[in-house]
């Protein structure tokens, strides 16, 4: 009777395995992993399953590197065109760099694979640090869509950068950049070259502005928050040879401070003064540089220098922005006379 019943459990057993469809020792091959995970307890290899399906579920949802990325995009899409840009650069590099990334599943990328596709895509310590930043970026907006579980890029850690002094022009290369841009196109760079020089405002910045952000009578130039680097207001004061330039050159408010194409024009306009060959690279924010380290030589107030060039604090401008040596003549770099004439 005992035989009987348990060959009637067997046979159950043996109709509820081809009921599942997959082959029946592949079948019973699983049930005793479960019960071995479970140390024999059917309850706990119940959990077992249960659990293992729910973490299979959450692997599973997930998206490719490439969909967290136009996620992340359309998330800031009402960012500043210059972070968008950025944003846009480096994850497209990211992507070129490092074969195969574009299509892995964000929930499997470690951080060690971060740590890796940073170095492998970028060059400079300052460019990966920018590149940890912006794919902390993308993996914090698949966390928030429930496609990974947690940031890896948090435990990659952040490269150090040691802040070296950029070279200023001297006042030969000041007299060449200034009388090239008078010359260039008609002069139509001039205003342009003329603001990064004598007020330090950014090529990307310069390149947003109108002649309606231009005051001559209260000689200010306003830089709007969403036109800024940082995202912040600011005034900036215009000195006696930038208002020599933005008198001849001014043009109604509705115009822009730059020519159509501007980023090459300025590329090109270089070019004519003598810079970007190989023997002669153009320092970047050369003018912004020689703007700060001029400024402070001549009004020596680090507060003032750090509101006209709209720096949050005066950390950067003692570590990088200004070179004291390579000052010739302040005065003369302003014209000052006392009293600012127009």
């Amino acid at each position: 009777m005992k035989k009987h019943k348990q060959k009637e459990a067997d046979n159950a057993a043996l109709e509820i395995l081809r009921s599942t469809g997959a082959d029946v020792l592949e079948a019973a091959l699983v049930a005793k992993s479960a019960m071995e995970a479970a140390r024999g307890k059917v309850k706990r290899a119940l959990k077992c399953i249960i659990a293992g399906a729910e973490a299979l579920r959450q692997q599973e949802k997930t998206v490719s590197f490439e969909k967290a990325v136009e996620a992340a995009l359309e998330a800031r899409k009402d960012r500043r065109t210059r972070t968008l840009y950025d944003f846009r650069y480096f994850t497209r590099r990211f992507m070129l760099r490092c074969k195969g990334l574009a299509k892995r599943r964000v929930r499997s990328i470690t951080p060690q694979e971060c740590s890796e596709y940073i170095e492998k895509a970028f060059d400079t310590p300052r460019q990966r640090q920018k590149a940890r930043l912006i794919l902390s970026g993308v993996f914090s907006t698949a966390m928030k869509r429930g496609w990974c579980d947690a940031n890896p890029v948090a435990r990659v850690e952040a490269p150090r950068v040691v802040e070296q002094p950029v070279p200023i022009l001297t006042p030969q290369e000041i007299e060449q950049i200034t009388t090239t841009a008078e010359t260039y196109q008609g002069g139509s760079c001039a205003a342009a070259v003329g603001m990064m020089l004598y007020a330090g405002i950014r090529p990307h910045e310069v390149a947003r502005l109108t002649w309606a952000q231009v005051d001559l009578q209260a000689r200010a130039i306003y830089i709007l928050p969403r036109h800024s680097k940082t995202g912040g207001a600011r005034r900036v004061t215009i000195h006696r040879p930038l208002m020599r330039i933005l008198s001849r050159h001014q043009q109604p408010d509705t115009e822009t401070i730059c020519p159509r194409n501007w980023l090459h024009h300025w590329r090109e306009l270089r070019r004519a003064a003598g810079w970007d060959s190989p023997a002669h690279r153009w320092p970047q924010d050369a003018l912004r540089h020689t703007f700060a380290s001029y400024h402070l030589s001549h009004f020596r107030s680090f507060a003032e220098l750090q509101v006209e060039i709209g720096h949050r604090d005066a950390t950067l401008l003692r570590t990088r922005y200004v070179d004291q040596r390579a000052v010739v003549n302040a005065g003369a770099f302003w014209e000052y006379r006392g009293q600012l004439a127009a």
